[in-house]
């Protein structure tokens, strides 16, 4: 990959050259090189935001992003360069390095706030949080959602320690049978003593034990592993799947996670091939998807 650095960048000006900031027009706003435009290398268009800038391919462009130890300004450089742009680099420490070396940089009046959350206990917010459910047989799936009913998140350091999420099961609805008829029918299937047993068992519950962190160093999306134990139909079983955690610059919490588990552990045993014989249409796999979106807030 071709770089240049600080003390070229100055020559190269002189002789021309473009700078383009790859960040977020938010980051561009709060400081920049003075004199560098700004194309967002996460927006889909990105290409065309340079292009308008730069419609000359033969111009040289010097990219740089927030501290050059990701990839953003190295992906930025490919996505040019395949597009048919000669003659590209990328600045080395990216802006960090610019201010480090005095080079005059444009400021707005406001800073972007960091994503950081005050220890404590945040209450998940049932409007906004969702579960939503996968189910397959041999010859279709079916999707739809179970409403949150409560719960909370506990922060410390920055880091998700404990939580527990309550699910609503007699909310359960259906996403993809257009027929009333047909969806009826399903929902009534699967709150039935066939699936959830919603009768007896109105809620589900999941119980965060730890949550284990994939790296020791802090990002704006940390991933890790969630390790609790899942209730279904009075039934508790220790669960772990991979989760993200992000504090949001408003001070919340959100948390996304995408797993399946297999129902026949919560004796939701209707149509396994496991359990039963010569089931033929009425076959239905074991394992459900499941994809959760928690926003919480603090209490």
């Amino acid at each position: 990959m071709k770089t240049t650095t600080c003390a070229q960048l100055k020559e190269q000006l002189t002789s021309g050259a473009l700078v383009i900031d790859v960040m977020t027009p938010e980051d561009y706003a709060v400081c920049h090189l003075a004199g560098a435009h700004n194309a967002c290398i996460y927006e889909m268009v990105f290409l065309d935001r340079v292009a308008e800038l730069v419609p000359d391919r033969s111009t040289e462009l010097i990219l740089y992003d927030a501290t050059g130890n990701t990839l953003s300004a190295e992906v930025a450089r490919d996505r040019l360069v395949q597009a048919g742009y000669q003659n590209v680099s990328v600045l080395e420490g990216g802006l960090s390095a610019l201010k480090a070396a005095g080079l005059p940089v444009e400021t707005g009046t406001q800073a972007r706030p960091d994503a950081t959350t005050a220890d404590g206990s945040y209450a998940i917010d049932t409007e906004r949080s969702s579960l939503q459910w996968m189910g397959r047989n041999l010859n279709n799936r079916h999707h739809g959602t179970v409403a949150v009913q409560g719960g909370e998140l506990v922060m410390r350091d920055g880091r998700l320690t404990a939580g527990s999420i309550v699910l609503d099961m007699t909310s359960i609805e259906n996403h993809d049978l257009q027929d009333p008829y047909w969806r009826d029918l399903l929902l009534r299937h699967l709150k039935s003593e066939d699936f959830f047993a919603v009768d007896r068992f109105p809620t589900a519950t999941f119980r965060l034990i730890r949550w284990e962190p994939e790296s020791a160093e802090f990002s704006e999306a940390p991933e890790g592993t969630a390790i609790g134990e899942l209730t279904i139909r009075g039934i508790t079983r220790p669960v772990a799947f991979p989760a993200i955690v992000a504090p949001q610059e408003d001070g919340s919490v959100k948390a996304h996670a995408h797993f399946d588990i297999d129902r026949t552990l919560w004796d939701a045993g209707y149509g396994s091939a496991k359990l039963f014989e010569r089931l033929g249409m009425h076959l239905v796999h074991d394992l459900v998807t499941l994809e959760l979106f928690v926003l919480a807030v603090r209490k």
